[in-house]
């Protein structure tokens, strides 16, 4: 492939995965639960899937974003009970966040919610089809977080 044809190539995959993206948390913004954005579901939906506390520090990692970014999502999950945020009793300095039964319930509610837009997607696009551009997906995403 020639040095052309592969630049022509990477734009067209991520123009493609931008514009994608940015339908993507349009759409399922919609439809999430009234007051929910898509970085609360993302970080409850993280601690429902590990089922342990997190550092904000850890969370703002996992997420690629700021510490304040992140604090401030956490901040608004914790005044609507999404989330419990206790401090390290070994360090004062530090805390740890865990998801509460609130914020179970919230999560699931909103996996209820953006599950059936995602489903017809699949089911448009094919299963095979899905299962074969996954691992292609996956490796991109690795080769992204190693950059960092």
């Amino acid at each position: 492939m020639s040095e052309s044809s592969a630049e022509t190539l990477s734009v067209a995959l991520f123009s493609e995965m931008f514009m994608a993206d940015q339908l993507a948390r349009n759409r399922l913004s919609k439809a999430l639960p009234k007051g929910m954005e898509l970085s609360h579901f993302s970080v409850l939906n993280h601690l429902a899937r590990v089922g342990e506390e997190k550092s904000p520090a850890q969370l703002a990692k996992s997420f690629h974003v700021t510490r304040g970014a992140m604090t401030n999502t956490l901040n608004k999950l914790e005044w609507a009970g999404h989330v419990h945020i206790r401090p390290d009793w070994d360090d004062a300095r530090r805390k740890f966040v865990t998801i509460s039964p609130s914020g179970r319930a919230a999560r699931d509610a909103a996996l209820a919610a953006i599950t059936p837009i995602i489903s017809n997607m699949v089911k448009q696009i094919g299963a095979d089809n899905v299962r074969n551009v996954l691992p292609v997906l996956r490796e991109m995403r690795q080769i992204l977080s190693e950059i960092e």
